[in-house]
């Protein structure tokens, strides 16, 4: 590995936990070529590893703060299924799948998760009247993250 390489590697991971810091994220991987880089943070500080090789199957864990847990249980949130970037709605300056007080069918709608450049509509497992939007509108979310609750 040349000095050039490991110093551009260095500020690849310093970009990355820079933006862990910026978006409230617990988790970002990138992978580039024959070059896979997870930066993490949980407890302790950010911490990153690097493989040369591919990568085995991933697997994304929640981290969810106390009040993203006590959301998470209430019996009408509807959790993001994905990591990735949560909109409000199908485009930029469209009018939002839903708002809060929306009434709302099962099946509906209520919000967009991006991941890997794949739209991802989330639909509302139940009926009801939306109390709560728990993201804005082109946040980055997580795995099991609460979106929506619907009462």
């Amino acid at each position: 590995m040349t000095d050039k390489t490991k110093k551009s590697e260095q500020d690849l991971i310093r970009e990355l936990a820079d933006l862990l810091t910026e978006t409230g994220l617990t988790e970002i991987e990138i992978e580039r070529k024959d070059l896979r880089v997870r930066v993490a943070r949980g407890a302790a500080p950010a911490t990153a590893v690097m493989q040369a090789s591919p990568p085995p199957a991933a697997r994304v864990e929640s981290d969810a703060s106390s009040r993203g847990s006590d959301l998470a249980a209430h019996p009408g949130t509807v959790v993001s299924p994905m990591v990735g970037t949560a909109y409000r709605s199908p485009e930029p300056g469209a009018t939002a799948f839903v708002e809060v007080g929306s009434e709302i069918s099962e099946g509906q709608t209520v919000m967009i998760v991006e991941a890997m450049k794949t739209m991802n509509h989330i639909p509302s497992p139940r009926a009801g009247r939306v109390t709560s939007i728990l993201v804005e509108d082109g946040q980055p979310v997580e795995f099991g993250e609460p979106l929506v609750i619907i009462e």
